[in-house]
C-alpha cells in the first residue's frame, strides 16, 4: 500500500469529497489504528475533543486507547461542506463501555488535505449521549445499499 499518496486528491468535487468521507468511514470501522493513521501526513495535527495530537505515532496510540474504551464501535460519516482542499463532516458513532452502557457520539470534523490526499489537519468536536441498547441504529460497517443515506440528526 502506498503510504505517501491517498486518492482522491484535492481539489475536491462533491463526488470526490463523498468518496473521501466513505473511505475514512470504512477505515475507521476497521478499528485498526495503524491502517487509519496512514491516511494522515506523518506530522498531522489533530484536535479531538480536549486532546491535541501531532504525528502518526500519537494518532496510533490515541486510536488504540479509544477503541479499547469504546467497545463495538460503529461509525457513520456524512458530507457537510467542502472546498478545494478542505472537507467538513458530521458523524455519529455508537459504542459501549466496560459496564455495558451504550453511547451515541455526535460530532463534527474539519479536515484539511495536502496535495497527495493525506490529511494534514483534523479538528473534531464530539458529544456523547447515553442510549439504551434497543435504541441502537449503527451496527457495524455501512452496507453498500446505505452508502448514500443521510444520518438522522438524533
Amino acid at each position: 500500500m502506498d503510504t505517501t499518496r491517498r486518492p482522491p486528491f484535492p481539489p475536491f468535487t462533491e463526488e470526490t469529497a463523498r468518496a473521501k468521507i466513505q473511505a475514512a468511514e470504512d477505515a475507521w470501522n476497521t478499528r485498526d489504528p495503524e491502517r487509519v493513521a496512514l491516511a494522515y501526513t506523518p506530522d498531522s495535527v489533530w484536535r479531538n475533543r480536549d486532546r491535541f495530537l501531532q504525528g502518526r505515532d500519537e494518532i496510533v496510540r490515541f486510536l488504540a486507547g479509544k477503541w479499547e474504551r469504546e467497545q463495538d464501535y460503529a461509525l457513520r460519516k456524512e458530507l457537510w461542506a467542502f472546498t478545494d482542499d478542505r472537507i467538513a463532516v458530521r458523524f455519529q458513532y455508537e459504542w459501549h463501555d466496560d459496564a455495558g452502557q451504550w453511547w451515541r457520539s455526535y460530532g463534527n470534523e474539519l479536515w484539511e488535505f495536502d496535495g497527495d490526499g493525506l490529511m494534514r489537519r483534523r479538528e473534531a468536536s464530539i458529544n456523547d449521549v447515553p442510549i439504551d441498547e434497543t435504541e441502537r441504529r449503527v451496527h457495524g460497517p455501512r452496507p453498500a445499499e446505505e452508502r448514500a443515506a443521510t444520518i438522522p440528526l438524533r
